[in-house]
């Protein structure tokens, strides 16, 4: 007992040295903030010497030598110290945020594909100072500043930071925050973009299904594939074409609601798109679910006879065939459909998600968890979904960082199916971060749920993501001075 006892208080007292000499030399370093050398300071003088145990029990000695506490942080004495970014080249211009705090661990979240980072930037006057393990309170303190689309990704993105930040801080991952979780995997379903040819089309499915393992596909049917097949479209033309579906000026179909358009499909464009998705059938068999999207700008008319047209192939749903505000025509569209309807990648809270799910008027689900409010929120979601009998899918074309926070927020949900994996064909896709854990972010088409690693459970690979900025804006993580002072009285009522 003396001899183990000897070597306890040996190891203890090594233990202590080390930390101090550590502790001392950030102390030292010209690079310590001011916050992180309080904090340092702090516990050295509240610390208990280790070898203060020296005529301890030998029950306190062992409990104290084995601690594993987390000694990287005080959870109640955290405050956000500062909000970068930086603008990576994913989907044509994706951010990811920083949160830093007092202590020395940082939090990352991610502004919605597309959205500016100004979006998260405008938020940080009114998170300096603040306790990032309030999450739910710093939530509703910013939630007047989202909106539907990319206009909710500062809020959305703020909301992933604060999960990470939280989880490092108690040292639990995301998803045990969440409420604990139902799978140790998340299915993925691998978006499949329009090819040039057959072939190259061919060869896409080819190489999501054999060399990835993928089990879940989705695949466009856009009127884009029919423009090039004389008598397919009535009325295509007119307004600059209805095949520009995401650019074009206010004069374009591009920016016109679906039903206001009059595009039309011929029974010869039906049969065209309906040969397209034959040909992935008999690729992949009908033990594989694959899903629809893009369609095109046309009416609840031509969206029921287009989905009639295919429903002799068991599709696993049509997406977005109308804007998601039409509740009344989302309904009138399910209720003639036997293939599943989806809609809500660009609805901002469960406010927003509400009259879908009431008047049952889609089957599924399909909030993006970068502009629907983040994690909780999303969860919150799908609790009330599942409540009403409605599935949830997740949609996500962003960088690894919302993919994981997605990742997690599927885990804790029961009703989720799969979720979108929009970078298959970007090999540099999963260098962009490290898992903290050792574990590949995904494996044969499903996302590997973080078991121990605390908060998201990644970190950047900061060398690759300086790769692959977006062109016009190569900072890195530069310091957001401008946006660090607080200029509006920001509540809503009087």
């Amino acid at each position: 007992m003396k001899s183990l006892l000897q070597q306890l208080i040996a190891t203890s007292r090594k233990q202590e040295q080390d930390a101090a000499a550590a502790r001392q030399a950030e102390l030292d370093s010209p690079t310590t903030s001011d916050n992180r050398r309080d904090f340092l300071k702090k516990t050295a003088l509240g610390g208990m010497a280790l070898g203060g145990f020296l005529f301890a029990p030998i029950e306190d000695t062992v409990a104290q030598s084995t601690s594993k506490v987390n000694r990287a942080s005080s959870p109640s004495d955290l405050k956000i110290t500062d909000l970068r970014y930086a603008l990576t080249n994913v989907m044509n211009g994706t951010a990811i945020i920083r949160i830093d705090t007092n202590q020395g661990i940082s939090g990352l979240g991610e502004v919605r594909d597309a959205g500016d980072p100004r979006y998260a930037l405008m938020l940080k006057s009114r998170l300096l100072g603040k306790n990032p393990c309030n999450v739910e309170m710093l939530f509703k303190m910013i939630k007047q500043f989202g909106a539907h689309g990319r206009q909710a990704g500062g809020v959305c993105g703020v909301e992933m930071a604060l999960w990470d930040l939280c989880g490092k801080a108690y040292n639990v991952p995301a998803w045990q925050l969440l409420g604990g979780r139902y799978r140790d995997s998340v299915r993925l379903y691998a978006d499949t973009p329009e090819a040039d040819s057959p072939e190259r089309q061919q060869e896409l499915i080819r190489y999501r299904v054999k060399e990835q393992g993928y089990t879940w596909l989705k695949m466009d049917l856009s009127i884009g594939e029919l423009k090039d097949v004389d008598g397919a479209l009535v009325n295509a033309e007119f307004w600059g074409g209805a095949l520009s579906q995401w650019r074009g000026d206010y004069m374009s179909y591009a920016n016109t609601k679906h039903p206001f358009t009059q595009v039309q499909i011929t029974e010869k464009g039906l049969e065209h798109l309906a040969g397209l998705v034959e040909h992935v059938r008999s690729m992949v068999g009908y033990e594989m679910p694959i899903s629809t999207d893009h369609y095109g700008h046309f009416d609840v008319n031509n969206s029921i006879r287009l989905g009639k047209a295919m429903e002799k192939y068991r599709l696993a749903w049509f997406e977005d065939m109308v804007p998601w505000q039409y509740t009344d025509q989302w309904r009138q569209i399910t209720d003639a459909l036997e293939t599943p309807t989806l809609t809500g990648e660009d609805i901002f809270a469960k406010e927003g998600f509400k009259e879908l799910v009431e008047n049952r008027a889609v089957d599924i689900i399909h909030p993006d968890l970068a502009s629907s409010g983040g994690l909780l929120e999303t969860k919150r979601i799908a609790d009330y979904a599942e409540e009403n009998g409605i599935a949830m899918a997740m949609h996500q074309a962003g960088t690894p960082v919302s993919f994981m926070a997605n990742v997690h927020c599927a885990a804790a949900t029961q009703n989720f199916l799969a979720l979108e994996h929009h970078s298959v064909d970007l090999p540099w896709w999963e260098n962009l971060v490290k898992t903290t854990d050792g574990r590949p972010l995904i494996t044969k088409g499903f996302a590997n749920v973080p078991l121990t690693a605390p908060g998201l459970g990644i970190e950047l690979n900061e060398d690759v993501v300086k790769q692959h900025l977006h062109p016009k804006d190569k900072t890195f993580f530069a310091p957001t001075k401008d946006w660090d002072e607080l200029r509006s009285h920001d509540r809503q009522w009087s």
